[in-house]
């Protein structure tokens, strides 16, 4: 392999065309660019592994119900509990038992640029999905706990596909239409939960650019209506409009 040039080297790589053989002797190579270029494919070669071993756990995860006897699993997660502005979305996905997205995990996770190109690759790939959406005047009036699940019910309610059961991230259920399972930490260890948390973020996430047009000066495209110390100091500076939840605190407090 010394014959081969480091551009050579990197693109037999790139092709997946050297043999083992062929590893071990570069290896050997003493020119530095040979070891970087050898280094940097490993790395990857461990986070390939990493990460399918990491969807495989989750695809089995969701698996296990479909040995019980389930048909057809949908999966829901939310995004926009804990902002003093905008709404809370909650989502839910029916994904084909051949679904394959490596990267999927919870959307926190993932990077802005990850998140809008699998909301593409769901919203296209799933057999169904729902997504409903709650004021910040109706959490305000009904609580957000009480906001999450109605928007998590509605958002099952409204599936055409027909399913028999639902998994769902952290919050107990009591009015599903389905029998369900409350998982904690379920956008981790389940694929259908990972998928609605996609959706649901990157809808609330753009619900809010939205906001950010007609009210330029609070910026919630920047933090979404979380409470950084940007946000408070812009609701100190021009006051708390429709958009923000009244019922939280600080807001309550700047009212």
């Amino acid at each position: 392999m010394n014959n081969k040039t480091i551009a050579q080297i990197k693109e037999l790589l790139t092709l997946n065309q050297l043999t083992t053989k062929d590893m071990v002797l570069l290896k050997r190579d003493e020119r530095k660019g040979v070891q970087k270029i050898i280094n940097t494919y490993e790395k990857e070669q461990e986070r390939q592994r990493a990460l399918a071993a990491r969807f495989q756990r989750m695809q089995q995860h969701d698996k296990q119900y479909v040995d019980r006897g389930y048909q057809s699993i949908a999966g829901v997660d939310e995004a926009g509990r804990g902002p003093l502005a905008g709404p809370v979305v909650a989502a839910a996905v029916v994904l084909p038992n051949d679904f394959q997205l490596m990267e999927l995990t919870d959307s926190k996770q993932l990077t802005k640029e990850q998140r809008t190109h699998f909301y593409h690759v769901i919203t296209e790939s799933a057999l169904d999905y729902s997504v409903s959406i709650i004021s910040s005047e109706k959490i305000d009036e009904i609580n957000i706990l009480e906001a999450t699940k109605r928007a998590m019910v509605e958002s099952l309610q409204n599936l055409s596909y027909p399913i028999d059961y639902a998994l769902i991230d952290a919050v107990p259920l009591e009015k599903s239409p389905v029998s369900t399972d409350s998982i904690i930490k379920g956008d981790e260890l389940s694929l259908s939960i990972a998928a609605a948390s996609v959706l649901a973020k990157v809808t609330r996430d753009r619900l809010m650019i939205e906001l950010d047009k007609k009210h330029p000066e609070y910026n919630f495209s920047s933090h979404m209506g979380y409470g950084t110390k940007e946000h408070l100091q812009m609701i100190r500076t021009y006051g708390v409009i429709d958009a923000h939840r009244r019922s939280f605190n600080p807001v309550k407090e700047l009212l």
